[in-house]
């Protein structure tokens, strides 16, 4: 059945190319994604969707196919772009710039593939509205914001997303990466970490740099939390386990000879269980309130927690049952296991607020020749990842292929006709 509803792919995959093209050109940070939004929203009314509602959760879009009896399906895409310059040196490259949230003039680029995410559903969608005899059931598409934020996911399920759309059974997406184009890699379990972000600050007192004594430097108070920080994984957190803590942002001071009131650090954790995730957590609370205790500050810390998305699930019976149907669809020698992945993703958001299954899957945007040579060698790092200001999908296959595989991916949960 998938490939007779991929049998109109040819005579719409020219339009969605092009379509990839111009909103790679043009790229909308988070929670900007107006002119983005309305495209997308265009797109699923010239193809029939009985309902198609923007700006849930600020920008973000959501479609309603319903095509008789049946499970209630949910497609999902982010389409939000990054504060890069682009190097890639496409003639679609983008040259946009912006003001970030921070009141901060950036460039932007969709520098982790979003734009092909959001293409490729759009090309499901259609292909699947135009076979509504192939099935039955209702079609839930939505195209996500501020993935990059990892405030999206829970920011439309907190603007009523399940309480004014049907409640899905199962959430499908995918996420293009550096794997050779035409692939598909997929894990079971835990496939990407969760994350979460702390600013602190640590309060000293101000003084001559001439007269430390007179003062409580809040710069050495930082030095030393960034290297006890370090701790925490090598430490705290059993071998078996996986987890990363990485000090981002350090700022203190204003000259040399001068020291701060204050020092501000960025924190960000990332952990793929809720034990480890709790424990590394209070460590690094323990560790900055510890050490502002040990300098003798006058004031505790502040934290502000700030974006945090939990572990993206693939659950592992509904996915090893979408593999199967790509095994056979695209041929198993283009079905890759993967390991899990540090980055995250807020997709699993959705499936754990309503508890049902999630699946997802990775597919191939590197051209596929010279990236199977650099598997085989073991030079994966030298290939360009997402969030590189070098990193665009070749269009094809990738384009395809991501159509391909949400199609198949739709067809195996909905009802049959």
């Amino acid at each position: 059945m998938a490939i007779t509803v991929t049998e109109g792919l040819p005579r719409i995959v020219e339009d969605l190319a092009d379509f990839y093209r111009d909103l790679h050109r043009y790229p909308e940070l988070s929670l900007q994604e107006t002119r983005t939004a309305a495209l997308l929203a265009r797109r699923l009314r010239d193809g029939g969707f009985d309902e198609v509602v923007e700006k849930v959760g600020v920008t973000g879009v959501v479609g309603v196919l319903r095509n008789g009896d049946g499970p209630v399906v949910m497609l999902r895409a982010d389409f939000d772009a990054l504060p890069v310059e682009e190097k890639t040196g496409l003639p679609y490259a983008s040259t946009v710039r912006a003001v970030d949230g921070d009141g901060h003039e950036v460039p932007v680029m969709h520098a982790c593939g979003h734009d092909m995410h959001a293409v490729c559903l759009t090309g499901a969608a259609a292909l699947l509205a135009q076979a509504r005899e192939q099935w039955s059931g209702t079609l839930l598409v939505v195209f996500q914001p501020a993935e990059e934020l990892v405030i999206g996911a829970r920011g439309m399920v907190d603007d009523g997303l399940f309480e004014r759309f049907p409640r899905p059974e199962i959430v499908l997406a995918q996420h293009v990466g550096p794997l050779p184009a035409g692939f598909i890699g997929y894990g079971t379990g835990p496939v990407m970490a969760a994350a979460d972000s702390v600013n602190i600050t640590l309060h000293g007192r101000g003084g001559h740099g001439s007269r430390p004594e007179a003062a409580i430097d809040p710069v050495l108070m930082a030095a030393n939390v960034v290297t006890r920080l370090q701790g925490i994984v090598a430490r705290e957190v059993p071998p078996a386990e996986t987890a990363v803590v990485t000090v981002g942002r350090l700022q203190a001071g204003t000259k040399d000879n001068i020291i701060p009131e204050s020092a501000e650090l960025g924190v960000n954790i990332r952990s793929f269980t809720p034990a480890v995730r709790d424990l590394v957590r209070s460590a690094v609370e323990r560790i900055v309130v510890g050490e502002s205790r040990t300098s003798g500050a006058k004031k505790a810390p502040d934290f502000t927690w700030l974006a945090s998305a939990p572990a993206l699930v693939s659950e592992p019976a509904a996915t090893r049952k979408t593999v199967a149907a790509f095994s056979e669809h695209f041929g198993p020698q283009r079905i890759l296991p993967m390991p899990q992945v540090n980055a995250s993703e807020d997709a699993g958001v959705f499936g754990d607020e309503l508890g049902v299954p999630t699946v997802f899957w990775f597919w191939g945007g590197l051209e596929t020749e010279s990236t199977v040579a650099a598997f085989t060698e073991g030079r994966m790092d030298e290939l360009p990842s997402n969030h590189s200001p070098s990193f665009a999908p070749v269009i094809e296959p990738t384009l395809s292929t991501g159509v391909e595989a949400l199609v198949v991916a739709a067809l195996v949960w909905l009802g049959k006709a």
